[in-house]
């Protein structure tokens, strides 16, 4: 019995998820790739790029309803040292009453200088972006990029998913790699991930 309960309350959390995720998707269509929330698989691939032993914090942008969060403080990264920036108000609140240990930051992820305010200079081991990039120009693709690799060592990934066959990041136009890095099938929609890096991977 405590079995069927506690399925019940999964689908329960699952399909609230996806009810937030449409009416975002519905309210803000550019600032949300995907009517349906990223798939847990594809949430624990992008975590995996993080190194534990760092010992920096870690950035989240664009966290959605927060599987990926989820996923993040799984791998094993502490509340306290996850900084998430969200833009809509309403998963911002969601996102805290979730997750009231994590530092959730409502603002642009395309202009992390004022949105980190006084962090604005901190330096992170890695960046985690759900921020839905094919809604945008690749000029302003690029810029967030090289702002997101700015905050992070040389070598360190900024990991990225997309809907869409090729990074929505074009290679040669920054100073930046281009790595293909999984491709999730078990998504809907199917999802790529990409890797940025900058400098030394060493």
């Amino acid at each position: 019995m405590a079995r069927v309960s506690g399925l019940r309350k999964t689908l329960a959390e699952r399909f609230d998820d996806e009810l937030k995720f449409f009416k975002g998707w519905i309210d803000k269509p550019k600032a949300v790739g995907s009517i349906v929330p990223t798939s847990s698989i594809t949430a624990r691939r992008m975590a995996s790029v993080i190194n534990l032993n760092s010992g920096l914090p870690v950035l989240e942008v664009g966290p959605g309803t927060g599987v990926i969060t989820k996923a993040i403080l799984a791998h094993g990264v502490k509340p306290q040292n996850l900084y998430a920036v969200e833009y809509s108000s309403d998963f911002v609140q969601h996102l805290r009453r979730l997750y009231p240990g994590v530092n959730i930051i409502e603002g642009d992820g395309f202009n992390l200088d004022a949105t980190l305010g006084e962090n604005s200079d901190m330096v992170f081991d890695s960046v985690v972006s759900g921020v839905p990039l094919l809604n945008f120009p690749v000029a302003r693709r690029v810029a967030y990029l090289e702002s997101l690799l700015d905050r992070i060592p040389p070598g360190r990934p900024v990991v990225q998913l997309t809907y869409g066959p090729l990074s929505p990041i074009p290679p040669g136009k920054g100073d930046y790699t281009v790595e293909h890095f999984h491709f999730v099938i078990r998504n809907i929609p199917p999802t790529q991930l990409w890797i940025y890096r900058r400098g030394s991977r060493h």
